[in-house]
């Protein structure tokens, strides 16, 4: 036991001896909501990243859409690689400025644990349909303070979840207190467009000579390259600052490329015709909770007691994967198959 408290204790001293000074450090840590006993081996940020790794939310991302629902091959991005495709990005954006990798990587593993069946489409129809709304980086905060371990949550540190919640730094919905959550934002962003880009073209929905030449020579013309260029820009733009931020050239180029994709793949025909198919899919099972709040699991019905109801069957609802999502639909809404039995006198 001594001997793993030196091991801390020696991840404590490098950190102080390599970091910038304006990571966070592991022993300066706010802390959890409730006292623990500490980890004589691990920093809370690396105890936070096993805690994510090793929960049921984590493991439901590799049946959840990224774009495309249900694609059909081996190489579509679910929600679980991107998820890996994010943690690696700002990591290596922490790496370079000098940040902490593993508060890093325990906030990129736990951005999207919130997110719904059938990706933003499914998000937008939950946010539609409670009267609380429903944002999905709220929802993952909600995951790991509430709903994972049958209502005790993660307890995680606050910097990991103030990182969660204020992911999408690109937008109006916070910015978080850490250069480390500020990572993650950006590797959120490049990581979605580029890997959505890569689906689209093999998909077929998109060539990459599609894409704007304007954009393709500022940023590259392949993933590789768009992701270099963003990822060394912010290292050249922000190393040694108390920011982590993308040179207003580059982030131009990157939001109006998030621009051709909307225009391209996410607004089309093809990717609404779904979402109108998602719609009416989880619609239905919705109001038949809300309706049947008894049929719910007895993990969820427990949360009524503290809970709306509108919000129950949210969690409910935004927790399953894809493929659960159709198999309760059809296991409620869907005939089943019925024969005599042998003896001509039952049902089966």
């Amino acid at each position: 036991m001594e001997e793993c408290s030196r091991l801390k204790q020696k991840t404590y001293e490098r950190e102080r001896e390599f970091f910038s000074p304006y990571a966070a450090f592991s022993e300066n840590t706010k802390g959890r909501v409730r006292e623990e006993e500490p980890c004589p081996m691990r920093t809370d940020y690396q105890r936070d990243r096993d805690r994510i790794i090793y929960s049921k939310a984590f493991r439901r991302l590799r049946n959840k859409t990224q774009v495309f629902f249900q694609p059909q091959g081996d190489h579509y991005i679910t929600r679980l690689t991107h998820t890996l495709d994010v943690a690696q990005i700002a990591r290596s954006i922490a790496r370079a400025l000098s940040l902490n990798e593993d508060l890093t990587e325990a906030i990129a593993l736990g951005h999207d644990l919130g997110h719904t069946p059938f990706g933003h489409s499914g998000e937008r129809i939950l946010n539609r349909l409670n009267p609380n709304g429903f944002k999905h980086n709220v929802q993952s905060l909600r995951v790991v303070e509430v709903l994972e371990k049958r209502g005790q949550g993660l307890n995680l540190t606050y910097e990991v979840r103030d990182g969660i919640l204020n992911h999408n730094n690109h937008t109006d919905r916070g910015i978080p207190s850490t250069l480390e959550g500020k990572c993650v934002g950006f590797a959120d962003r490049i990581a979605y467009i580029n890997h959505d880009i890569e689906d689209a073209v093999r998909a077929g929905i998109l060539h990459a000579g599609d894409i704007p030449k304007d954009l393709t020579y500022i940023l590259g013309g392949s993933s590789r390259e768009r992701i270099n260029t963003c990822v060394y820009s912010i290292y050249e733009y922000s190393e040694g600052k108390d920011f982590v931020a993308m040179p207003p050239e580059v982030d131009a180029a990157l939001t109006s490329l998030r621009t051709f994709m909307f225009d391209s793949v996410y607004n089309t025909k093809q990717a609404q015709g779904e979402e109108t198919k998602a719609d009416k899919m989880l619609s239905e099972l919705y109001n038949y909770f809300k309706n049947n709040e008894g049929d719910l699991p007895d993990t969820y019905k427990e949360l009524l007691k503290t809970c709306t109801l509108d919000d129950v069957v949210s969690d409910y609802i935004s927790s399953m994967t894809d493929n659960y999502a159709v198999y309760v639909f059809n296991s409620i809404f869907v005939p089943r198959g019925w024969t005599l039995s042998d003896e001509g006198n039952s049902w089966r």
